[in-house]
């Protein structure tokens, strides 16, 4: 069994109590916390900076006892057993000199030693520019020097200690740019306060600034306290994101694991476009062969929505309205035709014409909002419209599309009765058609009200409900559509708006094609035909932004959604995401403009560039 499964690399941090100046009993720490590491899964397992000796040694470093001891203690280590890659801290004399080293040990080889790059004390050396050179360890012939990443299966880590860190240029950047894909970060932190905060928030830094994981074992507890306290600090992040950490004011040893994903790592720096500049370092391949274990690791569910809603809800309305106020003031216009169905797109579009429209102190009334109740309205979404455009202040139109659609169905011999494709797309054409209209004759443009699920899914009528002359919502998912409807709400000061506001959020989706029951109630909801919305954003979101594979989306979505569906549902969904993406490329192909305001958008125009001709079966494949 290899070390990675489906693109996850489990890694573990660690932070044993050590005992200052013994090394037998911090390697038996040592073994004992890889061990356990090992038996979760763990394909690396770090150990903080001078582990086997405790960091705060001094100048007991520069006694020939304790050096041999810690080689003997070292050995103890090769000579265990355990699968991982165990990286651990230890001083190593090179020429005479001493040096400030992370050792690496697999299944019985040191694999190498990594001299720390600064110092800032006057014990050891500097390790900066040492290449290419060997030592003789525990009777092996090992890689020694600063010039290092190891390799297995896809993963690169690289190593640095200490200040290191604290560089402009830290060697995990440089390494990061020879294809370094995992940073390990042997440290020793002294307390103090707001310290741990800080460090954290560093290390989230840092690891967004390489687009990779950062990996960092503190010495703590049992280091002397003569001048300072030491944290036992251990943090996985990756890509801003901290994975896990420990609770540093534990001491008791501590174990903290996480799977680190190496294809999301590769599919953000694909997308960056990142280039390997740097060539000058050795890369050394380490035995692979471990046992497998479950993914730990949380998976949000929502990745679209902000973490801080107040403050990424009113970003996303600012953005929307950023970008139509240009539009307007670039083609000098005065006025808007909006369709407003009582939905929620419709509401979100009309929430950001308005706000446009204050910010560039334009009259209200000059909104023209028209609702246009068909065969299938419903009183609940009439009756939404209506409040909330006359509380809002713009101009209202009501235009019934019955009687139209009726002689059209005549006019291309269509039974009433009929409820095919033909019967829902006449009525979402005769719409457009309504709001263009109009919007010619007050020299307006028509605003696009479709979200970025209904275009991934293909969910609108070509040249219906598909077209407009400007479309504020193109890339907002119907999650977040959903959720900044909701943070609206709240905002709202007008009582009854914030009461219309809710009522949407709660309406079931649905494009009210076809006639309500006899209790006029939504027939047609558009969930129960393509699928729940919050998983088709989650399968767009990371079949878009990583490239996922549908194996991975579905793994992940198993974890994300283990409480709500089961994997019969989410591989039926997610088929049904797959088949639609790619048949309905033909309807993005022709989009009109809209901002980007998520990480996704669908634009033909560069940001997203897909054949409409591509065919979806190697993807329905890997599935069955």
């Amino acid at each position: 069994m290899g070390r990675v499964r489906d693109g996850f690399v489990k890694v573990a941090a660690a932070t044993p109590h050590v005992k200052v100046g013994n090394c037998d009993s911090n390697i038996d720490s040592i073994i004992t916390l890889a061990q356990q590491a090992s038996e979760r899964g763990a394909s690396i397992v770090l150990f903080p900076e001078l582990s086997v000796t405790g960091y705060s040694c001094g100048d007991l470093f520069r006694q020939q006892g304790l050096l041999s001891a810690a080689e003997e203690a070292l050995q103890k280590l090769v000579c265990s057993v355990t699968e991982a890659v165990v990286v651990v801290g230890m001083p190593i004399i090179y020429n005479s000199a001493l040096y400030n080293c992370a050792v690496v040990v697999c299944q019985g080889v040191i694999c190498g030693v990594v001299a720390k790059s600064y110092n800032t004390d006057t014990i050891f050396n500097s390790g900066r520019g040492i290449d290419n050179r060997y030592i003789t360890l525990c009777d092996q012939m090992v890689p020694f020097g600063s010039d290092m990443i190891f390799s297995f299966e896809g993963v690169k880590f690289s190593i640095e200690i200490g200040q290191d860190s604290l560089q402009i240029i830290p060697p995990s950047a440089e390494t990061a740019s020879a294809g370094a894909n995992i940073a390990l970060c042997l440290s020793a932190e002294s307390h103090s306060q707001g310290s741990v905060t800080a460090l954290k928030e560093r290390i989230a830094h840092h690891s967004a600034r390489i687009a990779g994981g950062y990996i960092l074992a503190a010495a703590g507890y049992g280091e002397s306290t003569t001048d300072f306290v030491y944290t036992p600090n251990a943090i996985i992040a990756e890509r801003g994101d901290i994975l896990a950490s420990n609770n540093p004011l534990n001491r008791n040893s501590e174990l903290v694991v996480a799977d680190i994903d190496i294809e999301a790592i590769e599919a953000a720096r694909m997308a960056a476009h990142s280039t390997n500049l740097c060539d000058c370092y050795r890369v050394l391949e380490v035995p692979a062969n471990i046992t497998d274990s479950p993914i730990e690791r949380k998976v949000d569910a929502t990745p679209f929505i902000p973490a801080n809603l107040d403050e990424g809800c009113a970003e996303v309305l600012e953005l929307q309205a950023a970008g139509l106020c240009q539009r307007l003031e670039h083609t000098h216009c005065k006025s808007v035709v909006i369709g407003i169905s009582g939905g929620l797109d419709s509401t979100l579009a009309l929430l950001v014409v308005v706000k446009a429209f204050d910010i560039l102190s334009l009259d209200r009334k000059c909104i023209i909002g028209v609702t246009m109740p068909g065969f299938g309205t419903t009183d609940r979404t009439y009756n939404n419209a209506l409040v909330l455009m006359q509380e809002l202040g713009i101009t209202i139109r009501e235009i019934s599309i019955c009687a139209a659609c009726e002689q059209h169905f005549k006019d291309i011999e269509l039974d009433p009765s009929d409820r095919s494709v033909a019967y829902e797309n006449s009525q979402a054409r005769e719409r457009t058609q309504i709001l263009m209209d109009i919007a010619n004759s007050v020299n307006g443009m028509v605003i696009g009200t479709g979200d970025l699920s209904e275009s991934a899914l293909g969910w609108a009528t070509y040249n219906g409900d598909h077209m407009s002359m400007y479309n504020v919502n193109c890339s907002v998912p119907k999650t977040l559509v959903r959720a900044v409807t909701t943070w609206a709400a709240e905002q709202e000061g007008n009582i009854k708006v914030k009461t219309a506001l809710k009522d949407i959020v709660s309406t079931p989706v649905s494009p009210e094609l076809l006639p309500a029951d006899e209790k006029g109630n939504i027939t047609q909801k558009t969930e129960d035909l393509v699928g729940p919305y919050e998983l088709h954003d989650f399968f767009l979101y990371h079949f878009i932004i990583n490239g996922f594979s549908p194996k991975k989306i579905l793994l992940l979505a198993k974890i994300a959604f283990k409480e709500q569906y089961d994997q019969q549902a989410i591989v039926k969904w997610l088929t049904q995401f797959l088949r639609r993406f790619f048949s309905q490329q033909y309807k993005r192909s022709a989009v009109p403009d809209g901002p980007k305001v998520t990480a996704v958008s669908l634009s033909p125009r560069g940001a997203w560039r897909m054949p409409s001709d591509a065919v979806v079966t190697q993807w329905l494949q890997e599935l069955k």
